[in-house]
């Protein structure tokens, strides 16, 4: 799903490298914790990892993209997370173009923010094995939704390239379906064991930990239960 240098039109990846950095920019700026930088190295490096094992299909080729998982992990940092992915693998390996950076980074990273949002939505609701549901969902969209951008971004460049489309669309189909069981095992499997791990999977306040990861507390000098939370006892107690 990356584009070489050459096939696009200058006003196509100009425009898309305007938006790649304001967008940047405005996540960067939002998003300051620094508690998130080894995940945000982690995720990336695996993004970095699967896009580089791509198998030819006549003139285009299918790889792993992750950008569900991403986007399930990461939240809104998933977009310059696949930015410096991109950016390393056309640098290193000249997989995918330089002048295409920015737009391939459209087509991957716009996506994955939008099954991040579609993930918060599902895992708030009541139905059962929620996370490994909506964390399927995410891993298959992500994919349909890059096609789609990826399609656009030939069909905006110009006629010559409209019959490339069929091939793009029909080729990275069996991917829909192999990230959404990846990603949908990965959810399932990492909110049972590290929650935090997911974005809607934190553990924030020392009240949930109690609840989640400690047993009922102490009875008190009169039998009752309660007198001594475990919130008290770690500094979260409200008078």
């Amino acid at each position: 799903m990356h584009i070489s240098d050459g096939v696009l039109s200058p006003q196509v990846w100009i425009s898309g490298y305007v938006i790649t950095v304001a967008l940047t920019a405005y996540v960067l700026a939002r998003k300051t914790d620094t508690s998130e930088l080894p995940k945000l190295s982690i995720i990336t490096a695996a993004l970095f990892v699967a896009s580089l094992i791509h198998i030819p299909i006549g003139p285009t080729s299918v790889h792993l993209v992750l950008t569900g998982l991403a986007g399930i992990t990461l939240g809104l940092l998933a977009f310059p997370a696949v930015l410096v992915a991109l950016i390393l693998q056309a640098l290193l390996f000249q997989h995918g173009g330089i002048t295409t950076i920015g737009i391939n980074t459209i087509n991957l990273g716009l996506p994955a923010l939008a099954v991040y949002g579609l993930f918060l939505l599902g895992t708030r609701t009541n139905i059962r094995g929620k996370h490994g549901i909506f964390g399927g969902l995410a891993g298959g969209m992500a994919v349909a939704l890059g096609i789609l951008l990826l399609s656009l971004s030939l069909l905006v460049t110009g006629e010559h390239l409209k019959d490339v489309i069929p091939f793009v669309v029909v080729a990275h189909l069996p991917l829909i379906a192999i990230e959404a069981i990846v990603v949908g095992a990965f959810a399932g499997f990492v909110r049972r064991v590290s929650p935090q791990v997911l974005k809607n999977g934190r553990v924030s306040s020392n009240r949930q930990i109690c609840r989640t990861y400690l047993p009922d507390p102490p009875l008190g000098p009169a039998g009752q239960a309660g007198r001594y939370p475990w919130s008290d006892l770690l500094g979260g107690a409200h008078h």
